[in-house]
């Protein structure tokens, strides 16, 4: 894995959502309790080009991965 870091902002500006916090705390609650049986990449409210960066930076666990399972966990928080 590289050991690059990168935030959630720069994860928000690299799928094309709005990155400032408030814009960041709005989008996790409303797309947040993400049920367990639905992967974070196939969830409703990705576009298709967001579905597929996200399923393959996972896939190579690409120095974007811990941005996405941070992500990922942020939104299953009931």
């Amino acid at each position: 894995m590289d050991s690059n870091f990168h935030p959630l902002k720069e994860l928000f500006d690299q799928l094309g959502l709005p990155s400032g916090y408030e814009s960041i705390v709005q989008f996790l609650k409303t797309h947040g309790s993400l049920d367990s049986s639905i992967l974070l990449s196939e969830a409703d409210f990705w576009s298709e080009n967001q579905r597929i960066f996200l399923r393959d930076e996972l896939l190579k666990d690409a120095d974007w991965a811990e941005a996405i399972d941070l992500l990922d966990s942020q939104l299953r928080l009931p």
